[in-house]
């Protein structure tokens, strides 16, 4: 979850926006509400987790432009969206010096917002994985012996082929998903995606010589909740179908 600002002269308004819009369905909570500029500063010089923030243009003491403008020199990593009516249109786009993310038009409309948001949301985690890279806890972890940190997602994925998924192991490693599968990349030279494939296909041949097993089954037992994708997958990924394989033509 990341956390919102919300910044509004209007309690209407703050009380509309905050209630009425699933935040956490989109990856926000709201972390508090003020009305003005110079309130929200004051906010975020005491408060280091905002994230976004969320803010009217036109608002008494302290504008919505002055207040990007103090974020902007202030150099804080934090995205703006402003709130506009159609009248304030021109004098938003000029606040795109400031790095003003985005701009919502009053009265927000719920499709509005939640694409804005979403773009926001990924914009964030962009930058997370590929500028900042881990949190400072990942970095001495992964200081302190990458090795083991590969070997322990690989005996994972060996161990729970059927079940492992990028976030999944991500989770058993204590690390963001994201960041996960940069690492793995940087220290085996091989995607995630790809290391997590080879052991399903491998697993599936080592099945496959049991003539017991039926396609279908196998499929399941290594992940496939479907046999014609397990099909099409070991197809492509060995030249061949699982029942030729079985057929005894040339072993993979």
């Amino acid at each position: 979850m990341y956390n919102l600002l919300i910044v509004d002269d209007e309690v209407e308004t703050r009380e509309a926006l905050s209630s009425y819009f699933p935040w956490d369905e989109v990856g926000f909570d709201i972390i508090g509400q003020v009305s003005n500029g110079q309130e929200a500063l004051q906010f975020i010089a005491g408060d280091e987790r905002v994230d976004v923030v969320l803010t009217d243009i036109k608002m008494p003491v302290m504008s919505g432009i002055e207040l990007a403008e103090n974020l902007y020199k202030s150099k804080r990593n934090i995205k703006i969206v402003f709130l506009s009516g159609y009248r304030d249109f021109e004098y938003a786009q000029k606040a795109l010096h400031y790095k003003v993310t985005n701009y919502v038009l009053k009265p927000a409309k719920y499709h509005v917002l939640m694409d804005v948001f979403i773009k926001v949301k990924e914009d964030i985690e962009t930058e997370n994985t590929v500028n900042e890279g881990p949190p400072k806890l990942e970095i001495d972890r992964l200081k302190g012996d990458e090795s083991l940190i590969i070997n322990k997602i690989k005996t994972y994925v060996n161990e729970n082929y059927s079940e492992a998924s990028l976030e999944e192991v991500a989770k058993q490693v204590h690390m963001n998903a994201n960041y996960l599968s940069f690492f793995f990349k940087q220290k085996t030279g091989q995607n995630f995606s790809d290391y997590l494939l080879k052991v399903k296909m491998e697993m599936a041949v080592h099945l496959l010589q049991n003539v017991s097993y039926k396609t279908y089954e196998i499929s399941e037992m290594i992940g496939y909740s479907n046999a014609k994708n397990f099909t099409r997958t070991f197809k492509g990924y060995y030249g061949k179908t699982p029942s030729e394989y079985r057929n005894g033509q040339v072993a993979p």
